[in-house]
């Protein structure tokens, strides 16, 4: 038995708004026995439990991402990074001086360019990569991952040339005589994924849960593959797993995992199968999200239907026949549309809980209608302050509700906040000062942006905790510190409920207990 104490515990939920609830947590193995003040807590525990002072910090449940990379976070730590890059030059001298570093045989890995943002902002070529990597085979993705750049070595080894069609889904952009320029777009960069070999995921992963525990986040919904399945377990079976894993299932194997009996909520407290994760369209930032109407300067271009409504509708009742829940990609208005479309096809799926990620642009009459068919939001608020430019260039005068937390949460819609990494950063205080302020990290613009769509910190904090247990079926498990609950929490320096929203941004953890452990702490 352990008795935590010295500190001021936040118990979790929106109703903890007020002064902090308790001073000390009893901790018998894995689970929370008792949560009070210190003197109810240590005759709780008994004479001989072990005393750990927290030192007076704020205590939080456990953080809870419900949409992340992990296996692409893990390895992007390793890869080349052209987020801050503002020309194409700037990208290739960066792209230069990494591959320089590389031993012969690999690929040079990494990305997150965004072109958008680029002086003069052009569309790099596969020529431009070849400049500073003849014979390295290149691939990256840009900032939303749905836009690859590649050089004509990578295309070589992926059998893309002028003869490739377009795949259902998506788009190989060509030059005017029809050879590929080097951009994939959606389904079209799937070969190249697919060729790319990065090393041993397992120690990828074991470096970057460290990473993820020292931003607060105990527990985390994986959205990449099966080889990252297969990682995961190796380290659950070796004792190296720190964080709680729910697993998605790619489409693609969605077949063979219902052949191998899986379904949603299979597992144990530390590794859980998840939803299947589809993709209904593409990004706002390829210009690829699928919308009713066309984006400002592109008469004809809505977007792309990465997986059309007949098939979405193929899979949805699939999966939900086999026990998966479903968890959908849809950003664009008439994705999202189309998206609860299928969702009410299928009917009531009792014990399922299906799911929006993204859920970016809707429609305004469809915030009730995600409410009535009991459609999780898995959102990011990041994505929201780095998209405000991109929102009010490419999608004005559309009627819509954009990021609309407010507006879900008054519908009654649940909402379960993560982080996209490593399209944006995993820091979770980054997430929560967004859905708070709806400003940049530099405080623009003045008043936020929409700011009607704002919400408390107690919200944002559930839906990153509590939230995100729900989408999973582990509410009973995870994000308040209650007794019979998971001892997942963390300490931290500033209690968020108290300070500015500023101050949450610069927060630090000081330390990440999992399962009554103490996973990381700050030295």
């Amino acid at each position: 038995m352990r008795v935590y104490r010295n500190a001021s515990i936040r118990t979790g939920g929106t109703g903890d708004t007020g002064r902090p609830v308790a001073q000390a947590m009893a901790v018998d193995g894995e689970l929370i026995v008792a949560v009070g003040s210190e003197a109810e807590v240590r005759e709780a525990a008994g004479p001989g439990a072990e005393l750990v002072d927290l030192d007076g910090a704020a205590v939080l449940p456990g953080l809870y991402d419900a949409h992340i990379h992990t296996a692409q976070y893990a390895q992007s730590l390793g890869g080349v990074d052209l987020r801050d890059v503002r020309s194409l030059d700037e990208a290739l001298a960066t792209v230069a001086e990494h591959a320089a570093r590389l031993r012969p045989g690999g690929w040079l890995f990494g990305g997150r360019w965004n072109s958008n943002i680029w002086d003069p902002p052009v569309q790099p070529d596969r020529y431009a990569l070849d400049s500073v990597c003849p014979d390295l085979p290149v691939a990256l993705p840009n900032v939303d991952g749905h836009t690859v750049w590649a050089n004509s070595a990578a295309l070589r080894m992926a059998g893309i040339d002028a003869t490739t069609p377009d795949p259902v889904g998506g788009e190989i952009v060509r030059f005017a005589d029809g050879e590929p320029t080097g951009i994939l777009r959606e389904s079209a960069s799937y070969p190249l994924r697919a060729l790319m070999v990065t090393g041993d995921l397992r120690d990828r992963l074991r470096a970057g849960q460290e990473e993820l525990l020292s931003f607060g986040l105990t527990s985390v919904h994986d959205i990449d593959g099966e080889d990252c399945r297969a990682a995961y377990l190796e380290l659950r079976e070796a004792g190296e797993l720190k964080i709680r894993v729910h697993k998605a299932i790619p489409t693609v194997h969605l077949e063979a995992a219902i052949a191998e009996g899986r379904r949603t909520g299979q597992g144990d407290d530390w590794f859980r199968t998840g939803p299947v994760k589809v993709f209904s369209d593409g990004a706002l930032g390829s210009h690829t999200c699928h919308m009713h109407q066309a984006f400002a300067g592109e008469h004809d271009n809505t977007g792309i239907a990465v997986t059309p409504y007949e098939d979405l509708v193929r899979i949805f009742s699939t999966a939900a026949a086999a026990g998966i829940a479903v968890a959908t990609h849809a950003i664009g208005d008439r994705a999202n549309r189309l998206v609860l479309d299928a969702y009410e096809k299928i009917g009531p799926t009792p014990g399922l809980r299906h799911r929006i990620e993204h859920a970016q642009h809707l429609r305004p009459e469809d915030l009730t209608r995600m409410a009535r068919l009991g459609v999780v939001a898995s959102m990011q608020p990041v994505h929201c302050t780095t998209d405000i430019a991109l929102v009010d260039a490419l999608l004005a005068g559309h009627d819509l509700a954009s990021y609309a937390w407010r507006g879900m949460l008054n519908a009654g819609v649940a909402l379960a906040f993560g982080s996209d990494a490593p399209v944006e950063s995993p820091d979770p205080w980054a997430a929560l000062h967004a859905a708070v302020t709806r400003t940049r990290a530099d405080g623009t613009p003045a008043g936020g942006w929409q700011p009607e769509q704002r919400l408390s910190m107690a919200e944002a904090i559930t839906a990153h905790t509590l939230g995100a247990a729900y989408a999973a079926g582990e509410s009973d498990r995870k994000g308040l510190l209650a007794p019979g609950m998971l001892a997942d929490f963390i300490a931290v320096d500033t209690d968020p409920y108290l300070e500015t929203p500023e101050a949450v941004l610069r927060t630090q953890v000081l330390t990440t207990v999992v399962g009554g452990e103490v996973r990381w702490q700050r030295l």
